[in-house]
């Protein structure tokens, strides 16, 4: 296929990811980049358009190729590199979407194009590593509670409150011994409320409490998705907490938490909006904040 007397490299590049869909029987197909199916048909396989890594081989190569290394040797390593980071890429935008009510199990081919290559990858949800956590978490809080809590986080994280990056905690599950380790720092915002109105599974009540993340303090959850308190203070001991190093006091008792109950904590950091989910003491999740795909088909 030419076009202009040109190989039309994109188009038979899509062609193939919508064969190889087909064949595999996919649960949708992923696209990071400038590539277009339209015309290209995919069985009815649904096509998410999902938001563009930020560097290519050349831009790499532009950026390093002044550092003594063979040109070869650098290729060869950003080659593998770009490989992983593409493999990364994907399972971040697929937990994402299994997160907005996308694909939640079976096969997605994913195609990944820079200025510099493309990439076709066949990825098995089954076996995305943050899908995982996530069903892990769900063991112990519901699953729609915790998809509830992970939307409004994702949101918070994306977009912050009036144009104002914010950082923010919530503690879902294990309600009662959480609110035995904590103490108000104002007063609680939910006191008196009906649970109609606290209810985290309700969309109507997700805007106050976005407004309400940008208070001091964490938002504790209970396992039903009840919010019982705001702007609450956790009483724990951080020692022997190990967590990335720059994070600040929100994510060390965050952890804590998450290891002196059966609670999960998730968190949004206020500088780069990255989310990260805690269990055990444990750093399950962690995931930059990423435009939400749009679906194609």
């Amino acid at each position: 296929m030419k076009r202009g007397g040109r190989i039309d490299r994109a188009r038979i590049i899509a062609e193939a990811a919508a064969r190889i869909s087909q064949e595999l029987d996919a649960a949708a197909i992923m696209v990071s980049g400038d590539l277009s199916f339209e015309g290209i048909e995919t069985g009815g396989i649904p096509v998410y358009y999902i938001s563009m890594r930020p560097k290519s081989i050349i831009d790499h190569l532009v950026a390093t190729g002044k550092e003594g290394k063979s040109p070869a040797k650098e290729l060869s390593d950003q080659l593998n590199r770009e490989a992983s980071g593409n493999v990364d890429h994907l399972q971040h935008a697929a937990a994402i979407e299994y997160v907005l009510e996308g694909p939640k199990s079976g096969t997605i081919v994913g195609v990944v194009e820079t200025r510099g290559s493309s990439s076709i990858i066949v990825h098995s949800l089954d076996e995305n590593p943050l899908i995982k956590a996530m069903k892990e978490c769900e063991e112990r809080v519901r699953p729609e509670v915790m998809n509830a809590v992970l939307k409004i986080a994702f949101d918070i994280a994306l977009t912050g409150r009036e144009g104002k990056k914010i950082g923010a905690a919530f503690i879902v599950g294990d309600s009662e011994e959480v609110l035995k380790r904590s103490h108000q720092i104002i007063l609680n915002p939910y006191e008196g409320h009906e649970e109609a109105c606290r209810n985290v599974l309700d969309r109507k009540n997700w805007e106050s409490i976005k407004e309400f993340a940008q208070l001091d303090g964490v938002f504790v959850i209970d396992e039903t998705g009840i919010v019982h308190a705001a702007g609450r203070y956790l009483d724990v001991d951080g020692k022997n907490i190990e967590i990335e190093k720059g994070l600040g006091g929100r994510h060390v008792s965050a952890a804590a938490i998450s290891r002196d109950t059966v609670a999960i904590a998730v968190t949004v950091s206020e500088s780069g909006g990255v989310l990260r989910v805690y269990k055990d003491a444990k750093e399950t999740i962690c995931m930059e904040s990423l435009q939400p795909a749009t679906r194609y088909i």
